[in-house]
């Protein structure tokens, strides 16, 4: 009698399992952007957000949980619900955290169900206004003279700009003095403000202050040209053509997340991309959504882990990494 208690119990469990799958998603869904709001991570995030909860039906509202290189918004969505009512926006950071974090409290593949790629944004190498060098060729030969003087800034231990440093100084073989900063925001107030010399940053970062005069650029770190800053040289035009950089976005679910529920975020996001208004805003700050067969969960997964493997010995060869 007992065995048949339990098997209709876990028959009950079964179908109200496969019902709220199939009435996904039937309350508003939260989505965790691990950095401050106002960023360019929050601005995708809150772009897409939009569009795909009018797909769905429901209001998917970003919260921005910030600090510790995006990690702690990863841990949190690591740890809940596996409901699909939790979602989580990351860029580039979620490949490099495994080899500049000692700890994490998550695995960066294993602890999350993919749901697609969304956007490849450019990186472009800027500078103060009045920094000497004419073209990048002539930034790199200054720098390289000038090692000792010349400061990068950068917007902390695994942002953006953080690993297009790295990379650009692996590229010239030449050591910097870094100077970083606790967001993007207060580095490139001080780029501005003439107290620090270069930087890389994210189109969605640049492109206005570019546009506006008010910093100098010297090349997108893209095989082709950036379509709102057609006079920019990329890198490979430049002759630095190993100094190739982008920083890509993946939407996420907490792991063991229902294949169904899974499919229809993916879905939901495909129809996100190909949003009018989502893809002039994204054209506005200098990139564009990928392509479909990017956004899906199987995509994502192997993008991540190739970009783990390209970033690990970068890094450790670098010897930088946080706690």
């Amino acid at each position: 009698m007992k065995i048949r208690y339990v098997a209709a119990g876990l028959a009950l469990v079964a179908s109200a399992a496969v019902q709220a799958q199939a009435n996904y998603p039937s309350k508003n869904i939260t989505m965790i952007v691990p950095f401050a709001a106002g960023g360019p991570t929050d601005t995708v995030a809150r772009l897409i957000a939009q569009s795909m909860g009018k797909t769905l039906n429901q209001t998917v509202i970003v919260e921005n949980v910030g600090g510790a290189g995006g990690t702690i918004g990863a841990a949190r969505v690591a740890k809940a619900d596996p409901d699909g009512y939790t979602i989580f926006l990351h860029h580039i950071g979620q490949s490099t955290a495994p080899s500049l974090y000692r700890k994490l409290s998550y695995n960066a593949i294993d602890s999350f169900e993919p749901i697609g790629l969304v956007t490849d944004v450019p990186m472009t190498f800027v500078a103060r206004k009045d920094f000497p060098a004419k073209d990048f060729k002539e930034l790199v030969s200054y720098v390289k003279a000038n090692k000792a003087k010349v400061t990068y800034a950068n917007a902390g231990v695994g942002s953006a700009s953080h690993l297009c440093g790295m990379l650009f100084m692996s590229a010239i073989e030449t050591e910097l003095t870094t100077v970083p900063y606790k967001g993007t925001g207060p580095a490139m107030n001080d780029l501005l403000g003439g107290q620090v010399d270069i930087m890389c940053d994210q189109t969605t970062n640049t492109t206005s202050h570019i546009k506006g005069g008010k910093i100098k650029a010297y090349a997108a770190t893209t095989k082709t040209r950036v379509p709102s800053l057609p006079d920019i040289p990329t890198t490979t035009e430049a002759g630095l053509p190993n100094f190739q950089v982008a920083v890509w976005h993946g939407l996420y679910a907490p792991k063991n997340t229902p294949k169904p529920v899974v499919d229809k975020l993916a879905g939901a996001l495909q129809t996100a991309l190909k949003d009018a208004t989502v893809k002039q805003r994204f054209a506005d700050l200098g990139t564009e959504p990928v392509a479909d067969n990017r956004a899906t969960p199987e995509a994502l997964r192997t993008f991540l882990k190739s970009e783990i493997d390209k970033w690990s010995p970068i890094i450790k060869k670098a010897g930088v990494y946080a706690d």
